[in-house]
């Protein structure tokens, strides 16, 4: 004979609850006191009972699927995504957060205006529940025809134009005012800058703040090449500030891709690393541990980012809040061995 599974009953009882109570919390449903979950997903772990997903589906509506978006353009994006170790940082502290309730992340990329279409299509039709959206380009249509679809949606950044949505980022003004502080503190007397695109919020920012601590301090414009977040673009750009302005002894790199390119050109043209040219970086991903020497770097907090958008996505879907939300992280400067 056939050994029965752990029924809800079997979860009501070891959490002395009722079984109502552990219902409302398998399936997601509010008004149940945050402490009690905690029981009842004790007891669920302790009894091994495994919820049938189907029949959740029929209560809940839900698919219990959130979409992770990356929307970008360019041959070769896919490519470019998975050799970045941002964006592996952005899939850890979602997956972490989804995970631990039940909820199942599925990767899409979206390329192509038609790719776009697919993507809303697919959640429009409830193949998901919502998205988590990280957009790397200026222009993207994908956001905003996700708000004319209806699609919960939570954006890693702030959109370049003001959109009904929510999002996650961080006070890039101040990474910036922190890297430029740190370059003037060691007594960098040429400081440059290796921009972000432009056209991004974000790299508006980051260049903002250092060119405005630079002012604070009474010195003049800092040269700026624009690079395009990876080591390629970083290497070139090192090279025209070096062709340009060949006394720089203090490179502020807004991200730690390019930051590595930068200091592979300075070791080529005979420029120590440190002690030359300081460079700070920044993210604080493994490429600043890895990078030689290791960066001194603006920590973007990119997990925890990437973990409350899932938070608010959920409370989305659950019915939370009364309307977009914004949550704004605080920059922090890590010290090591570039600068």
């Amino acid at each position: 004979m056939n050994k029965r599974g752990p029924t809800l009953e079997d979860v009501a009882r070891e959490a002395g609850v009722s079984r109502a109570t552990v219902s409302r919390v398998v399936n997601g449903i509010r008004n149940v006191d945050p402490a009690i979950q905690d029981v009842v997903r004790q007891a669920i772990r302790a009894t091994g009972y495994a919820p049938n997903g189907a029949a959740r589906s029929l209560v809940t509506r839900r698919a219990e699927t959130v979409a992770l978006l990356v929307s970008g353009a360019g041959d070769g994006f896919a490519a470019r995504v998975f050799a970045d170790p941002f964006f592996g940082r952005i899939v850890s502290g979602a997956v972490t957060y989804l995970r631990g309730r039940a909820m199942h992340p599925v990767l899409m990329f979206a390329e192509s205006d038609a790719a776009r279409e697919q993507v809303v299509d697919y959640l429009r039709q409830g193949s998901a529940d919502g998205a988590l959206v990280v957009s790397i380009q200026a222009d993207d249509p994908l956001p905003r025809m996700l708000v004319d679809a209806g699609v919960p949606a939570v954006l890693f950044a702030r959109p370049p134009h003001p959109l009904p949505v929510s999002y996650v980022d961080m006070d890039h003004y101040q990474g910036g005012r922190l890297a430029a502080e740190h370059l003037l503190a060691r007594g960098c007397r040429y400081p440059a800058a290796i921009s972000a695109p432009q056209d991004l919020p974000a790299g508006r920012d980051r260049l903002a703040g250092f060119r405005d601590a630079l002012a604070r301090a009474g010195r003049g414009p800092a040269p700026v090449v624009e690079g395009r977040f990876t080591l390629d673009s970083g290497a070139a750009a090192m090279i025209r500030l070096l062709e340009g302005h060949p006394d720089t002894d203090g490179v502020f790199v807004a991200n730690d891709l390019m930051a590595q390119g930068a200091c592979q050109i300075l070791r080529e043209q005979g420029r120590r690393v440190p002690e030359d040219v300081a460079v700070v970086g920044f993210d604080d991903s493994t490429i600043a541990v890895t990078c030689r020497p290791p960066l001194t770097t603006v920590r973007q907090p990119v997990e925890k980012m990437a973990a409350a958008m899932a938070e608010l996505l959920a409370g989305h879907l659950q019915g939370a809040g009364s309307g977009p939300a914004r949550v704004l992280f605080d920059p922090e400067l890590v010290v090591r061995e570039s600068a």
